[in-house]
């Protein structure tokens, strides 16, 4: 381990690349994987009841009667996609595209992408998940949601609600990589690196 500088963490010792304050610990690459891995399992369920297929729900206006190709079939979709896309976002917390604008970009190309900018928008997302999800468990079993009779019962209920479970975990697994990514960034500034 000459080659390594050791870092001690809440969760262990891990290695970075000695000299390189910007590498991420494998810890909070994992961490922003899940992340960005937390909306997929909602999006599949929506992506599944868009296509038509039953998911439980019942009655006139019933998830299980949308048509697929419909208004609010191609909404699922984009709801699914857009989330997943905010999702993968988290990566640029441990990727070179979260250090530095990609080439591509028009004025901003190959520029270091300022903390300023990075830190407050993922952190504000992070605070904005949280709250959104925890609110929708308080509200899970509502009259108006999961409460409502035409809504889903039995292994379809069981089937949604993992589904969306994982959505609790998205905020907080954010912020833990965007905290990171702050503390890097700024031990990084104080290196010159």
């Amino acid at each position: 381990m000459t080659a390594a500088t050791r870092y001690r963490t809440s969760t262990g010792t891990t290695s970075h690349p000695a000299g390189d304050p910007t590498t991420p610990p494998r810890w909070v690459v994992r961490t922003a994987h899940l992340a960005a891995l937390a909306p997929l399992p909602s999006g599949l369920w929506r992506l599944a009841a868009a296509l038509g297929v039953p998911v439980g729900f019942s009655g006139e206006n019933a998830l299980a009667h949308v048509t697929p190709g419909g208004f609010f079939s191609l909404y699922m979709i984009g709801l699914s996609l857009f989330a997943e896309t905010l999702g993968l976002l988290a990566l640029g917390l441990v990727q070179r595209w979260g250090q530095v604008f990609w080439s591509w970009l028009p004025l901003v190309g190959g520029r270091r992408v300022p903390t300023w900018f990075a830190v407050p928008l993922a952190g504000a997302g992070a605070l904005a998940l949280t709250a959104i999800t925890v609110l929708g468990a308080f509200n899970w079993n509502g009259p108006e949601t999961m409460g409502h009779p035409e809504s889903p019962k039995g292994l379809a209920y069981l089937v949604m609600t993992a589904c969306y479970a994982p959505l609790l975990a998205w905020g907080p697994l954010l912020a833990v990589a965007t905290a990171h990514y702050w503390l890097r960034r700024r031990r990084a500034a104080r290196q010159g690196a």
